[in-house]
């Protein structure tokens, strides 16, 4: 499989992606690990979140760059997370909190062969 991803996006998250990208220029993620704001993916301007030596980029979901730590990732790195949106208050630090909407993270186990694939 050459066209697996570690995380992926939903129509309606790119669409939402697109326009916060519009508003605010281009655009990262990173899947918050459950404190302040519970476990979410948080969308930032690009480079105004410092990303550390132990954060794992996933991908990138429309044009985005998307990171988690590296301890999450290893309670996540049998699934791929598929990046939602859904009506509701997000994180108060995520860009897409004004819209009344909030990125969700969806997820599904890899079968052993995809995971092989990822190896």
């Amino acid at each position: 499989m050459t066209d697996l991803q570690r995380v992926i996006a939903t129509d309606a998250a790119l669409a939402l992606i697109a326009k916060l990208t519009r508003q605010h220029g281009p655009l990262m993620f990173h899947q918050s690990g459950g404190c302040c704001d519970g476990s979410a993916p948080m969308c930032y301007p690009a480079n105004e979140f410092r990303i550390g030596a132990s954060d794992v980029k996933l991908g990138e979901i429309g044009g985005a760059s998307f990171y988690m730590g590296a301890a999450q990732f290893e309670y996540w790195k049998h699934t791929q997370l598929i990046i939602d949106v859904v009506p509701g208050r997000g994180g108060m630090f995520s860009l897409e909190g004004p819209e009344g909407l909030r990125f969700l993270t969806r997820s599904r186990l890899f079968t052993d062969d995809e995971l092989s694939t990822l190896a």
